[in-house]
Parts: C-alpha cells; structure tokens; sequence
C-alpha cells in the first residue's frame, strides 16, 4: 500500500487533498515570494489522526511540513522546491477545549486563529494578551512555533512566556500529552520550551495550555511626536518608572513609515497637527480607575514635555481615537507594500542601544545607496524593531530586490555588533536559516543539531527550516 492510499484510509476525501489546483494555496508563502512542492496535503481532524498521519510518512521515508494559517514571513510554514513532503495543515483542529477562570488558563488545538481564542478568553472575562497584525488570520500553532511576540510583549511576554502546557505528536509518531496548568512545576527538564520556537522541526504541537490575565477596565492611548531615538528611550524609562506594570506597549514609529501610511492608506488621520523626526504610541492598562490612569499618562507626557524629551503628545479621549492612533501603526507594513520593493528585517538589540544602532545602520545603508528609504518602527518596549528598507523612489522593484543580499549582510552584521538578533519574532525557516548560522558559534550550531538529532534522526520534521544538518 502506498502512502496516499494508507492516508485515504485515516482522512476522509475532502481532508486529503493531492490536485494540483487543491495543493497551490498550501505551496506559496505569505509574501508569495517563496515555491514549493508537496506530495499531498493532510488536513487531520484530531490528534490520533495527526499522530497517524506522521506514522505513515515515517514509515514510507516521507517529510512532513506542519502548516497553520501560513502567514509567517519567513518560510517556515512553506515547502522547499524540488521536494515532495505531506504539507499538514492543522486548521481543521480549533476546538477551544476548556477554559478555566480560576486557574487564569485556556485550552486550545493549534488550528485556533489567535482572534478565536482572544474572543473566547473574553467571553469568560479574561484577556489573551497576544496581539499581532495578523490575528485574524493566524493560528496557534504558528504563534507557539515561530514563539510570537507581538505588542504587548512589554507586559506580558511573548509565547514562551504565554505557555503552560502542550500536546505534541513526536516524529516517531508517539503523542507527548504535557498539557497542564501549572505555574510551579521543576519536575526535570521543561520540555515544552524545546517545541516553542522550533518551527515544527522536533514535532507538531497540536494543543496547548495558555495563560489568562484578569480583562482590564482601564486603557489609556497616547501619541508623542520626539526629536530623537534617544529621547524615545528616556521616554521608556520614564513611563515605566511612572507606570509600572500598566504599561502596555510601547512601539517606536519613525516620520517615514508614518508619512507613507497617511499618504498610502485611506482612512488613516495624522495623530499629531505637526510633524516630528520620531513617534511613539504607548497604551497604559489597569484594573481599574479610568481617570487614576489617565491622570498618571497626563503627568507623565507633562513632565516629559517640560524636559524636552516630547515636542508634543495627543492623549485619545475615546475608544475611536484610541483605535484610529492603533489604525496608523497596524498599516504600516500595508503602506510600504504599496510604496514599492521592500526588505524587512525583525531584529532586536538592548534597548539602551537602540539609538546608536539605528545612527549607524543609517549611515551605513546611505553609503551603499545614498536615496535609499529607511522606514523603522516596532516595539522599543521590548528592543524589537521591523528594521525596514524601501526602495528608492526612482528605482524598480527588480534592480532592488538585487540589493538584497548585501543589504542583509549590512543590517545583520551591525546588529550582531550590537549583540542583537537577526529574528526578533518571526523565526527563521529557511530565509533566515544561512543567514543566523553565521552568527551562531560552533558549540550552539552542535547544540541544536544534537537536540534536532535526538528527537528527529531521520529528520523528517519539517527539514530544512531553522538549521542545515551536516
């Protein structure tokens, strides 16, 4: 029996997909810059079939590549062209299994989109705080293997941090069932942080146990125009100081990516009546105590201004407002898409570095292309910034996209200077993969492929993403 007949034994017909025309939206990444090939597509129902699926691949030598809602930029969800794996799309498992207020936690199958499981965290009033440009599209199981970041990584963490538990089918096709609730748990090695982040290259995740917090009453959102990166970092200091654990997010927004939003974007307004060099939008949340909050925001923006650091602030004085200041950072990337050839980098460095980063890859980008467009933004809170290149106005998307290569080198050899990272968020598949092993020493690049190894020998699990193995 071949594999697609043993596969047409566990999945119903409109679950195994193996038509050219059924098989293309499952080949192409995001960004639609990526191909592969697959042999079939499994949209498994349960667990068991999930397990059962991966046993028949594993005896007929067949790779598996774990599929969510494919929305990820890096190609990690997408096959490399040339192979023949079985694509494993999990958006047919998005049950919310349990949700449980008093222990602050929620149980999902990987197939959830992000949107289902905040909806469904507020209809016990408790808050999934993950939240992510793509959240309508996007799915657990991507958050929990790419560990997901986000706005509000600032106060809540990213996925790593958001996890308690999970449920993996191993590539020997047996289920580790590690979905529980606990907060204390020392008992031996904490092996569900060796799935988060992984990129489905040690197993699928196919449920997981996530935090809840208590829904805030309170929010308060406000825009300030700054002279400088540097005062967007005394701005930080100063709003934590005053803030403390209320503040929220914290996203540094150069006038570039903002001016190509208003121009490029319909709907959107300009938060402030005057221009500025740099932008941040903070959001401030509490239990409680609207006008306590607002009243701490206030002071704070005041005693900025008087010092120079703020030329100028809007506090939102509604839900609309607040959501229209949201409208302008969330349509960013949508802005540059318009604008013309882009190329992206999600890195971080420490944040008290930030400043002096962007000067010098500034300088370096215009030494190599004197009207490049540089369009930064993303999440000072946390140092991780969408470190973003635009074409020149004048030049074709093709001549640009050549660019790339270098401009890569340029940006990831400064952060790696800075003692950043080249992936902040996004993880690696395989358009990062060559590029981080770069930056890796000899003993971590051994480490990851001992673990890789240990769990995946045949590496069957998604290869070719995140590391090459020698």
């Amino acid at each position: 029996m071949d594999l697609i007949q043993g596969l047409a034994q566990v999945l119903t017909p409109v679950d195994l997909l193996t038509a050219p025309a059924d098989l293309e939206p499952h080949l192409v990444d995001w960004r639609r810059r990526l191909r592969g090939d697959a042999l079939a597509v499994a949209l498994p129902r349960s667990t068991s079939q999930v397990a059962e699926v991966v046993r028949l691949c594993a005896q007929a030598g067949v790779a598996v590549v774990p599929q969510g809602g494919n929305t990820g930029l890096c190609g990690g969800a997408t096959p490399e062209s040339g192979d023949r794996p079985v694509v494993l799309n999990l958006r047919r498992m998005n049950r919310v299994r349990a949700v449980d207020p008093d222990n602050n936690t929620i149980t999902v199958e990987a197939g959830c989109i992000l949107q289902q499981v905040q909806r469904a965290a507020a209809q016990a009033d408790r808050l999934f705080p993950l939240s992510l440009a793509a959240e309508g599209s996007c799915m657990i199981g991507g958050n929990l293997s790419t560990n997901a970041g986000g706005v509000h990584v600032l106060r809540y963490g990213n996925m790593r941090d958001l996890t308690l538990g999970l449920e993996v089918v191993l590539p020997d096709a047996r289920v580790w069932d590690g979905l529980r609730g606990l907060r204390k748990d020392n008992a031996g090695y904490d092996l569900k942080q060796l799935f988060v982040g992984a990129e489905g290259t040690l197993g699928i995740i196919t449920a997981a146990v996530l935090k809840l917090f208590p829904m805030p009453r309170a929010s308060v959102t406000a825009w300030a125009g700054l002279p400088s990166p540097e005062a967007a970092v005394r701005l930080l200091s100063a709003a934590q100081q005053v803030l403390g654990a209320r503040l929220t997010a914290f996203e540094l927004i150069a006038e570039l990516p903002l001016r190509l939003t208003l121009d490029l974007v319909e709907g959107t307004q300009a938060p402030l009546g005057s221009s500025h060099p740099w932008h941040v939008l903070l959001e401030a949340t509490d239990a409680e105590d609207q006008d306590g909050l607002q009243e701490r925001v206030l002071a704070l923006l005041e005693a900025q201004l008087e010092a120079g650091h703020v030329a100028d602030a809007a506090v939102a004085q509604s839900v609309a407002q607040a959501r229209a200041f949201w409208h302008v950072r969330e349509h960013i990337p949508e802005a540059q898409t318009r604008a013309g050839y882009s190329i992206k980098h999600d890195i971080s460095v420490p944040i008290s570095r930030i400043p002096e980063f962007l000067a010098a890859a500034g300088d370096a980008l215009r030494r190599h292309i004197p009207d490049i467009r540089i369009v930064p933004f993303g999440h000072l809170g946390d140092g991780n910034l969408h470190y973003n290149i635009t074409r020149p106005v004048d030049w074709a998307d093709d001549a640009f996209a050549r660019e790339t290569p270098a401009i890569n080198a340029l940006v990831h050899d400064l952060v790696h200077g800075f003692h950043g990272s080249i992936s902040a968020e996004h993880g690696l598949g395989q358009v990062k993969r060559d590029e981080a092993a770069r930056y890796k020493t000899e003993v971590e690049l051994d480490l990851m492929r001992a673990v890789k190894r240990a769990l995946d020998p045949r590496n069957l699990m998604n290869p070719g993403k995140v590391l090459r193995l020698q």
